[in-house]
């Protein structure tokens, strides 16, 4: 299942590559042999029964224990396909305007290597389905699990009032038993990639916040219900980001008084090195400059970009194209009586900048 990857690393390997869609089918999934395998499109024409459940399931790239486990969970297929939207959707926000913008082409090839942007994606993976795990315990869509049931709240008062927690303390228990994480093995690789996905889980659970509202007679306090609840995914999504724009480059050493390999960063000299922090992306090897085309990624030839801020870094220093389109939007809008708008129809002429190829 896992040729080319220590062995070790690939329970952790499969989920992160969950997390890219395919051109074609809109999704991308789970693997054990190649970095990334397509997933079906949205079943809707399928009713939310249990067949359709297997289905879905059966249908997903999954190692055998995973689709075990997704068997056994009906409302599972569904949440690692939210968390697949999730996950694409604030990968190509946030490198919007990087010369790496998140592209399908090369993907396979990217996720084999140390770089940043492969931490970036295995952080980005196991946040997007720790996120979606405990808004789908706190929407009532999983079976075997249901609000945030931690101590000091007013669960059932909470529950009278419409008020749901989401649920992060099931959600990180259920996702280190889907990745199947173990003691972390010897191999450099695997301990990278294990640290940047936790990175990831960590990211949701800083932006997990306790909300709490009154009830009682002209808005007194009389009752008041606090609950558990998890930032927009978009503020998890610039953390990372902040987080890939500071990741740290990491070797390995051997720890002289256990004698087992750690990582460590080259800030500070000491015996051993000091270990990355718990919050830090890290990375083994400098990326490439991503400007023509590779195996890792399209190139930039081509790519719109905005003349005062991105052309020169994302055109690579080979100038770009300017060229006027026509738009059309709505103009000179009037609110008519009552409740009704007409506007008209205006063209408006743009200059757009795109990279040139040579």
């Amino acid at each position: 299942m896992c040729t080319g990857l220590p062995r070790t690393a690939c329970p952790l390997r499969l989920f992160a590559l969950c997390i890219i869609l395919s051109h074609a089918a809109a999704y991308f999934g789970l693997t054990g042999r190649e970095p990334l395998v397509f997933l079906p499109g949205p079943f809707a024409n399928e009713p939310p029964n249990s067949k359709a459940h297997l289905k879905q399931c059966e249908q997903m790239t999954l190692t055998r224990r995973q689709k075990r486990l997704c068997r056994r969970e009906p409302g599972l297929a569904e949440t690692l396909r939210e968390s697949v939207r999730l996950s694409l959707l604030e990968c190509r926000y946030q490198f919007r305007n990087e010369r790496w913008n998140c592209s399908m082409d090369g993907r396979g090839s990217l996720l084999k290597r140390g770089f940043k942007e492969t931490a970036f994606l295995l952080a980005v993976s196991s946040a997007a389905l720790s996120h979606a795990l405990a808004k789908a315990c706190s929407s009532g869509r999983m079976e075997r699990c249901t609000c945030d049931d931690s101590p000091g709240l007013q669960h059932r008062e909470a529950w009278q009032w419409g008020v749901c927690g989401d649920n992060l303390k099931y959600s990180t228990k259920f996702l280190k038993k889907f990745l199947g994480q173990k003691r972390v093995s010897k191999d450099l690789r695997a301990q990278i990639d294990a640290h940047n996905i936790n990175v990831g889980i960590r990211a949701v659970k800083s932006g997990l916040k306790t909300t709490c509202k009154c009830h009682g007679v002209s808005g007194s306090c009389a009752v008041r219900t606090c609950w558990k609840q998890l930032s927009p995914f978009q503020d998890t999504g610039h953390l990372l980001k902040y987080r890939y724009d500071t990741a740290v480059r990491v070797h390995s050493v051997t720890n002289s008084a256990t004698g087992e390999t750690e990582l460590a960063s080259p800030r500070r000299h000491s015996n051993t090195g000091p270990r990355p922090r718990p919050t830090e992306l890290v990375f083994l090897e400098e990326s490439p400059s991503f400007c023509r085309p590779s195996r890792y990624s399209p190139g930039t030839a081509g790519r719109q970009c905005s003349k005062d801020t991105s052309c020169s870094s994302l055109c690579c220093g080979r100038g770009y194209n300017t060229a006027l389109h026509l738009t059309t939007l709505s103009c000179h809008c009037q609110v008519r009586w009552c409740c009704h708008v007409e506007c008209q129809t205006c063209l408006r002429e743009e200059e757009v900048y795109t990279c040139k190829k040579h």
